[in-house]
């Protein structure tokens, strides 16, 4: 059997709001085996959020674990303490965010930063200076040593994101978590960090969980594709599965949205209509139903199942047959 770094199992989080319990996550399951890429997408409210913030266990004070858990390597972490988890994140678990001007101190130097970083490491202070030149030049950085002495607001938006990817890579994670980390960047920037982390994850072995909008970025850098949907997973699959055979018809309505995928000039983009729904009163039936141009009955009254399309490939849809075939 393929070894798991992440299981998410039955995962549920609830917030609480004046108007009542908002279900964000519901029932949800997802793994990333051991020296894979698996990528998460979704429209914004999709959950994406939340479930980072239950895999690091740093939640809003007002997130409740309904059900479920995150199993990382051996260790159920909702079931640990704080300073068991304190101890996992930054060496174990790593994190780019999406904005690094956020996630780097402005007033502290980037030397001083990627040593204090490595404060777990028993070694002399020489010692980490010279890891933190190797990861910079492995990065991309340009005179590296040079660079150490100089402040975030020295370094162009695509650098200090490299930065931000080789101090989450500078302990040697089991599982990196990059969140949108190309989102702000322009499309040049984009393919370079997407090649970078490719290369890293390569050279170092560990897995990542990739969050993005863009599609063609996952395409690009994934083996596994997570699609979700107002809180659920409602497919998932390999980067072939869900881009060449999407049997969701959320997925399907997703990819149509790529602008990629538009052969002919338009002046309009195309959209999934209607929006999402009410997580404080979340419709009994399919989550998607209300805009699903193929939903019945039953895709109205009754959540429909996971089905097993192929070894890699799951999709909960009404539409699907026991085979995993859509009906005509």
């Amino acid at each position: 059997m393929t070894e798991l770094i992440l299981d998410v199992h039955d995962l549920s989080i609830d917030y609480r709001t004046p108007r009542g319990q908002l279900k964000a996550l519901r029932n949800v399951n997802m793994t990333i085996p051991k020296g894979k890429i698996v990528g998460i997408v979704g429209e914004s409210g999709c959950g994406k959020s939340t479930l980072i913030s239950a895999i690091i266990n740093l939640m809003a004070s007002n997130a409740e674990v309904s059900n479920g858990g995150v199993k990382f390597l051996q260790d159920e972490l909702f079931e640990l303490s704080k300073k068991q988890m304190q101890a996992i994140r930054g060496d174990k678990l790593s994190i780019v965010f999406q904005d690094p001007m956020t996630s780097l101190n402005p007033v502290v130097s980037i030397g001083d930063q990627m040593t204090d970083i490595q404060y777990r490491d028993k070694v002399s202070k020489k010692e980490k200076t010279a890891k933190a030149i190797k990861m910079l030049d492995r990065v991309g950085i340009p005179d590296p040593e040079s660079r150490l002495a100089q402040f975030p607001h020295e370094f162009s938006g695509g650098m200090l994101q490299r930065i931000a990817i080789a101090m989450a890579l500078l302990v040697e994670p089991d599982l990196l978590i990059a969140d949108e980390p190309t989102t702000a960047l322009d499309a040049t920037l984009e393919v370079q960090i997407i090649y970078r982390l490719k290369e890293l994850q390569a050279s170092q072995g560990c897995s990542i969980l990739f969050i993005s909008h863009h599609l063609g970025v996952i395409a690009e850098l994934c083996d596994e594709v997570v699609v979700m949907y107002s809180g659920e997973v409602v497919e998932k699959g390999s980067v072939r599965d869900i881009f060449h055979h999407a049997s969701h018809p959320y997925t399907q309505k997703l990819l149509k949205c790529d602008p990629a995928a538009i052969k002919q000039k338009t002046k309009d983009l195309p959209t999934i209509l209607g929006s999402l729904p009410d997580l404080i009163e979340v419709p009994k039936g399919c989550i998607f139903a209300d805009r699903c141009d193929s939903a019945s009955a039953l895709c109205l009254e009754q959540k429909p199942k996971a089905v097993q399309i192929n070894e890699s490939h799951v999709a909960n849809c009404h539409l699907l047959d026991e085979a995993g075939a859509m009906y005509a």
